[in-house]
């Protein structure tokens, strides 16, 4: 084992791009004996990255991992090489082995029990909204414990036998996105259970803004559990201190939380994402618009799941006046889309511009050419969907009322500006 560590100390050492999302800091050219042109390029490191901190942690525990397809790290396989410098094509860098967080973490002894997998499951093939079953990885032979479906909340009897809880997930920086409600309830039933908490903290490639209207109260959900925005521009690491910190747990319990931070990493830094983090997030540009397409999802009309741009493209066969037009077919991310088999006509937005705010044209202009015999907004167990996602019904009512995006974005204001102080209290980056 100490064998091992040293190995993979030494590549930390010497290959500062072990992070598959690129970021150029600096760049310094060494003598090697048998590669002079060899660049080292300093590169963000994630938190799993940086297993000569956390691996002294959990040596000797029994450890519980909750990660899905997105927690990855480098093995010391190099598999092939690459230019360091992509202006240039200067230089030569290792290409090393992707591997599963869990697949890591045996291959160098450490004691793993158990995998929690949240929504999409451990593999992130599940549909949005699919129950995911439990079960047993192949791989490996462990029980595979799913946090979703009825099952959102650990049990303290599904931590009983554990020391240590490692959690391991790409977030992606919108409050309706459910890794951080899983988040949540991994912090709670562990502080319950006197069980430490160690987050491996990755990129938030939203990370560069902040916008939307702040939940409110009595709009709590599995998809939005804390009176934050939409787009709140925090690490899923910082995040969690903020849960912690803030008293958000049931009974205000306190988690026996750490996080590993990152390296090299600003909130303005680039990142593209090694695996997409779930099924219809198949991009940099899908993610890039989540935030403001997903509205979409509250509509009555699609979102392009079932087509080749999820969250890229939107549309409904009751929208007129628009000449873009797809037509939702079953596919790996969606098995039964909505408007399946039926042309839809809306906007191809995958030409848009990187936003650095949420954009409500599109979902007003859809608002405006609906012709639907149906409400445009939909119901879901008697709540309009729009005010589950938006966390209020100020965002549905400004719509209804014809209100600009200008004058709707206005209204946030006062309560982001207030968001922000709490948020600056947990920030570990710039």
């Amino acid at each position: 084992m100490i064998q091992k560590l040293f190995k993979y100390t030494l590549i930390a050492i010497f290959f500062a791009n072990a992070s598959f999302g690129q970021i150029n800091i600096n760049e310094e050219k060494i003598e090697k004996k048998h590669d002079a042109s060899l660049i080292i390029k300093t590169e963000i490191i994630t938190g799993a990255e940086q297993f000569e901190i956390y691996f002294p942690k959990i040596q000797g525990k029994r450890v519980g991992v909750v990660t899905n397809q997105t927690g990855i790290t480098n093995g010391t396989k190099i598999i092939g090489k690459k230019s360091c410098n992509e202006k240039t094509g200067m230089g030569t860098c290792a290409i090393f082995e992707q591997i599963s967080i869990v697949d890591f973490l045996i291959e160098n002894g450490i004691n793993v029990k158990k995998i929690f997998s949240p929504e999409h499951g451990f593999r992130g093939d599940a549909d949005a909204g699919e129950t995911v079953k439990s079960g047993k990885d192949i791989k490996t032979g462990l029980p595979i414990v799913s946090l979703y479906g009825k099952n959102k909340k650990p049990t303290q009897a599904q931590f009983a036998d554990l020391d240590v809880i490692l959690f391991d997930i790409q977030d992606v920086g919108a409050r309706f996105y459910t890794y951080i409600s899983t988040l949540h309830y991994v912090m709670e039933t562990a502080a319950e259970t006197g069980k430490k908490v160690i987050v491996l903290d990755r990129p938030n490639p939203n990370g560069h803004y902040v916008d939307g209207p702040v939940l409110k109260n009595g709009y709590e959900s599995f998809v939005g559990m804390h009176p934050v925005p939409v787009v709140y521009g925090m690490t899923i690491g910082e995040y969690a201190l903020m849960i912690n910190g803030e008293g958000w747990l049931a009974n205000k319990v306190k988690s026996d939380l750490e996080v590993i931070p990152l390296k090299h990493y600003t909130r303005e830094s680039t990142y593209s994402l090694p695996v997409k983090p779930s099924p219809n997030l198949p991009n940099d540009l899908s993610i890039n618009l989540y935030p403001s397409t997903c509205f979409f999802e509250a509509i009555n009309g699609s979102e392009g799941r079932g087509t080749d741009k999820p969250f890229q493209v939107y549309g409904s066969p009751y929208i007129k006046n628009m000449s873009y037009k797809f037509t939702p077919k079953p596919n790996s991310g969606a098995k039964n889309p909505r408007f399946n088999g039926e042309i839809c006509y809306g906007e191809d937005l995958s030409e848009s511009p990187y936003l650095a705010e949420i954009n409500l044209s599109w979902l007003i202009k859809a608002h405006q050419n609906y012709e639907g015999k149906e409400p445009f907004w939909i119901k879901q167990s008697g709540k309009y969907w729009i005010d589950v996602l938006a966390g209020t019904d100020q965002l549905r009512k400004q719509i209804d009322q014809g209100v600009s995006a200008e004058e709707i974005k206005a209204s946030w204001q006062e309560d982001l500006k207030e968001f922000k102080k709490v948020r600056a209290k947990y920030l570990l980056y710039n």
